[in-house]
């Protein structure tokens, strides 16, 4: 990211790259060529911006034509470059089965997770098959102090790591539980570590729960978590807890 002489973002940098994943999430979606009408008329971008963009991404061995004049559509290039980033740092294969279990088990949606500075971002989601459940995809942030699955991965911070973090959060309130300070935070993540899982009701989003344990393995921290509407999982926590204990922690190094 460009900044200029005193220091701003340069924000047509940053527009551009916001401009090329829209354009990413927008063919992953229509699932069908798309030509450079279909692109500006979706976008409202300038012609010229739009062939541009479209234009790098041909000569770069991204965007190809399926058939003569029928549109563009991504490449395997990206297939590639993504199989080679889950390569170097895949997500453990038992962890997955573990996360699978869980689903079918509990109905609701499931999700594994890092931590990105402030943030929670989910690494890889199987959602609830229900009507009403929790929306999530991989990608997905949550703030970390606020979420069941942040607080399951800070738990395993020292306390001066964990002192330092939550010195930079801004303690805006999602939800009617949200922590409002340090202090609530440490409070509910020591109650976290006695129970033994951390819980969110209606911390984050408003009417949404779920719990979360944390799973680590060599230097690499994860958490798990069930979440879904209040009215469905607030009376399962403690069952999920003891499924994600069970399931989460025999799959666990020793």
């Amino acid at each position: 990211m460009r900044r200029t002489n005193d220091g701003r973002r340069d924000a047509l940098t940053v527009k551009q790259v916001e401009n090329l994943l829209g354009l990413l999430e927008f063919f992953a979606k229509r699932k069908t060529p798309a030509t450079l009408a279909d692109v500006v008329a979706h976008f409202g971008w300038p012609r010229s911006s739009a062939f541009n963009i479209l234009s790098t991404l041909i000569e770069n061995g991204y965007l190809y034509e399926p058939q003569a004049r029928s549109g563009y559509y991504p490449t395997p290039r990206w297939l590639q470059i993504a199989s080679a980033f889950t390569e170097g740092e895949p997500i453990p294969d038992h962890l997955l089965q573990a996360v699978s279990k869980l689903a079918a088990t509990t109905g609701e949606t499931v999700c594994i997770s890092a931590a990105s500075g402030m943030f929670a971002v989910f690494l890889d989601v199987i959602e609830s098959p229900a009507s009403i459940r929790y929306a999530a995809t991989p990608g997905k942030r949550v703030p970390i102090h606020a979420t069941a699955s942040g607080q399951a991965l800070l738990s395993q911070l020292s306390e001066h790591d964990l002192g330092v973090l939550l010195r930079k959060v801004n303690y805006e309130r999602y939800g009617e539980n949200t922590p409002m300070s340090a202090d609530e935070v440490i409070a509910q993540i020591e109650a976290g570590r006695r129970r033994g899982w951390f819980q969110s009701a209606s911390h984050y989003s408003p009417d949404l729960g779920g719990v979360a344990v944390p799973f680590v393995e060599g230097h690499r921290i994860f958490a798990v978590t069930v979440a879904g509407p209040l009215y469905r999982v607030s009376d399962k926590a403690e069952q999920h807890a003891m499924l994600l204990n069970s399931l989460v922690g025999d799959s666990q190094e020793p």
